[in-house]
């Protein structure tokens, strides 16, 4: 059995609930908290195999899809954390629902994916550094999200 800290614990429960405060955000469009899971300098993959860089180009590439529809409930699981002292990898399952503007009972969007964290503990706390979501199943009609499947990676 391998000795694990209490720091190590500590750790892999503040990533975690980094991991739980990012779906909230997303679901109550509280953009201005980004910052609170994703460092500044962050570098991310979509699930589109272009790599972007910064803040501004997270909040865009959010926007861009989530201030068009409804309602969204981002479900985040089967989270695994590796934490090297300053330095964590994250991987996490997640699952996400999209509905129609003002349309409660028609059809949805849903996306079901993986997200690879890269974190590092900053002077303010855990935050994502890297990002790659993979994307193994989207579902329904992508125009709830204003895309058409070309642009979902």
């Amino acid at each position: 059995m391998t000795d694990i800290s209490l720091q190590t614990l500590l750790d892999e429960r503040d990533i975690t609930r980094g991991l739980s405060r990012f779906a909230r955000v997303l679901d109550t469009k509280s953009w201005d908290q980004l910052g609170e899971v994703f460092a500044a300098d962050l570098r991310f993959d979509y699930g589109t195999g272009v790599e972007q860089h910064g803040m501004a180009e997270l909040r865009d590439n959010m926007t861009r899809f989530l201030d068009k529809c409804g309602g969204t409930q981002h479900l985040i699981g089967s989270i695994l954390v590796d934490v090297d002292g300053d330095r964590a990898t994250s991987r996490a399952y997640v699952q996400a629902r999209h509905q129609r503007t003002g349309d409660h009972a028609g059809p949805v969007f849903d996306s079901n994916g993986e997200y690879i964290d890269q974190w590092e503990r900053r002077a303010e706390g855990w935050r994502i550094v890297r990002r790659d979501a993979r994307w193994a199943s989207q579902t329904g009609d992508p125009a709830i999200i204003g895309a058409g499947n070309s642009e979902l990676g």
